[in-house]
């Protein structure tokens, strides 16, 4: 095959992670749930929570592409796709501050002491999760940011929702990984400062995608 599709294929799946990492990291009712069983449960009981959810997010991401395809002539005239990719970033780098300002550590509840199985603890991470149909606003501001809707190509679509699928099992991983190596030193206000650098990280990534967007824009026509 020629090389350049490998080259999209792989942009696509980068693309299809860090979407999956976006939408994972904030630390949400869900992220709350899975420190605390990390640290009371196990490690794998943490993560299993995270598998849960990210099932639930590439429903809603798969909702989102579908919902988007339908209006593909809209989204792919020049014009309008500089203006979704501006709203993306700015929704983006909006949800990076309410991160930064937002206090989950206020939200916190008493777990169950019971561990369950592991299979109860991915369903009720997965139904928490997919109790919140706000996530559809993230997906779609990050899938107009990274333009990663390709009309008629099912096949790389399927291979970009299986990036935000790795993203988000990625993110899980690692976020229990950490908590348990260091459960013996964590504190409840970690989670508000761990949510503070997501949001950080989300602002100035939106801010070099922003810029990067107007200043091609900028190219373009001078």
């Amino acid at each position: 095959m020629p090389l350049p599709i490998k080259i999209d294929l792989l942009e696509l799946i980068l693309k299809g992670i860090i979407i999956g990492i976006i939408a994972s990291a904030p630390m949400g009712p869900v992220g709350i749930l899975c420190i605390q069983r990390t640290l009371k449960k196990g490690r794998w009981y943490g993560f299993v929570t995270g598998i849960g959810a990210a099932l639930s997010d590439i429903i809603y991401a798969l909702i989102t592409g579908l919902g988007m395809s339908f209006i593909m002539d809209l989204i792919t005239n020049p014009t309008n796709k500089f203006w979704l990719q501006i709203s993306g970033s700015v929704v983006l780098m909006l949800f990076g501050i309410y991160c930064w300002k937002s206090n989950p550590a206020s939200r916190i509840h008493q777990s169950s002491q019971n561990k369950g199985s592991y299979s109860h603890n991915g369903f009720t991470a997965f139904l928490l999760t997919f109790s919140n149909p706000l996530i559809l606003l993230l997906f779609m501001a990050s899938f107009a940011q990274f333009n990663f809707v390709i009309p008629n190509h099912p096949l790389e679509m399927s291979i970009g929702y299986i990036g935000i699928f790795s993203g988000a099992l990625m993110w899980w991983f690692g976020l229990t990984w950490l908590v348990d190596k260091i459960r013996a030193k964590f504190e409840i206000n970690g989670i508000s400062i761990l949510n503070k650098i997501i949001g950080a990280i989300v602002v100035i990534f939106s801010l070099i995608i922003l810029v990067g967007t107007v200043f091609n824009l900028y190219s373009i026509h001078y």
